[in-house]
């Protein structure tokens, strides 16, 4: 509070008085994230099971000043002396001090890190008023009102995470958070049916398991929205998922994280179907407009693929990083009185509906089980290994769905094992980084 009191208010060091919140408080988690909201300053989310490494780099990265999590954690994690720890479960009584004014539009609200092609993770900041737009346009997208109950499953330390807890909140419904543990399918199934469940979001290869789950129970909860997102939905998968847990509607949501979440989404009733091998991405949600542009930054011929750039509603840019997001978040020509659009990176086509579909990268960017990663900083790690000369990754299919493939080739007269290289990346890289 004393750094956020005494900054100007753009003064972005003093704003990040921000926590990283620790998720296995998860009953506490959502009143710690008001908290910090509410006070004016901005939260970074962070998961437990991150290796201590990649919590220290962003911790010092984003300068943190206070971390709220437990003992436990903390002690695990081995957080550094400089950032100030509390654990909000012995926090009790009324509080001492002024409430803090109100946030401004302009303020922050978030920072959250994305994979990065040169090996270091980067950070997205997103300001208070485009999240609240995205949130409130969301609502309506989903058709969310206070009867809602939405079941919350994803990590938190995704974006995609925050949308679905803030935007019942915002539409005056409930959200059911599921806890530390994993759920099966059937499980999520019968928790759906006791919580009467009516909107459920989940990362496109999970909710495959559920319709496939759904299927053998021969009967599905009753469930008015599924969500999914993260990755292409197969048109088969798709086809499934309609079929076994009949929803009244069925919603892909699509965006990078410096488009504040889920900039584009595709809705349609289960029984929607379409000729592209994966499922449309959609349209523009709220304040927002999507352009299929060239090389040269002029739009496509009609039907024709081009690069997906999306113009308003956008992050900040990246913290700390003013050539990199100068070379991402381009002003667009496109808007009246200006404005700035993002270059996804993501090459997609118009369909006749004007609905967009996705047709791959125009980078090394790939997704597995949902998540964002940059082969790059995958191939910088492995390069950093002891007895590595030189390495590349792949994205591969399989059985249970993507997996990334790293191959080697040894420095001179050093043996590699790879058991080790796969301990020595983990200490460094979140599990679905490890190849």
């Amino acid at each position: 509070r004393t750094a956020y009191t005494n900054t100007e208010p753009r003064d972005l060091r003093g704003l990040m008085l921000s926590a990283a919140l620790a998720l296995f408080l998860i009953d506490a988690v959502i009143v710690a994230l008001l908290g910090v909201l509410r006070a004016g300053a901005a939260f970074l989310p962070l998961d437990p099971a991150y290796p201590a490494a990649r919590v220290h780099m962003m911790l010092a990265d984003a300068g943190i000043a206070l971390c709220l999590t437990t003992p436990a954690i903390a002690a695990r994690l081995d957080l550094p002396p400089e950032v100030a720890q509390l654990d909000p479960a012995g926090l009790a009584g009324d509080p001492t001090t002024p409430v803090p004014a109100m946030p401004e539009p302009g303020d922050p609200a978030y920072l959250i890190y994305t994979s990065g092609s040169t090996g270091t993770p980067k950070g997205v900041l997103v300001e208070h008023g485009v999240l609240a737009m995205h949130c409130r346009t969301t609502a309506e997208a989903y058709g969310m009102g206070e009867a809602s109950r939405e079941l919350h499953v994803l990590s938190f330390a995704f974006d995609g995470a925050h949308e679905r807890w803030m935007t019942p909140l915002v539409a005056g419904g409930c959200i059911v958070l599921r806890g530390p543990e994993l759920w099966t399918a059937a499980e999520t199934l019968a928790q759906i049916r006791r919580h009467r469940v009516t909107h459920a979001g989940f990362p496109t290869s999970f909710i495959g398991q559920l319709a496939e789950w759904a299927e053998r129970l021969g009967a599905a909860p009753s469930v008015e929205v599924y969500s999914f997102g993260g990755e292409g939905m197969p048109r088969e998968t798709f086809a499934r998922v309609g079929r076994a847990l009949k929803p009244r509607r069925l919603i892909n949501g699509y965006g990078p994280t410096e488009c504040v979440i889920s900039p584009l989404v595709w809705t349609v009733p289960p029984e929607t179907g379409f000729d592209e091998p994966y499922a449309p991405i959609g349209f523009p949600v709220g304040a927002r407009a999507a352009y299929v542009l060239g090389p040269d930054l002029e739009p496509v011929g009609e039907g024709e693929t081009g690069e997906l750039y999306i113009g308003g509603g956008l992050a900040r840019g990246y913290w700390a990083r003013p050539a990199l997001t100068a070379e991402r978040f381009l002003p667009d020509p496109f808007a009246e009185g200006g404005g700035r659009m993002y270059r996804t990176g993501d090459r997609v086509r118009r369909r006749p509906d004007g609905s967009l579909a996705f047709a791959g990268r125009a980078d090394d960017q790939v997704k597995i089980r949902g998540h964002r990663i940059e082969i790059g900083e995958v191939e910088a790690a492995l390069r950093g290994l002891p007895g590595v000369a030189e390495a590349v990754v792949l994205r591969r299919e399989g059985p249970a769905g993507a997996s990334l493939a790293g191959y080697v080739v040894p420095a001179r007269g050093k043996r590699l094992e790879a058991g080790r290289l796969r301990a020595g990346l983990a200490r460094i890289l979140p599990e679905p980084m490890v190849p």
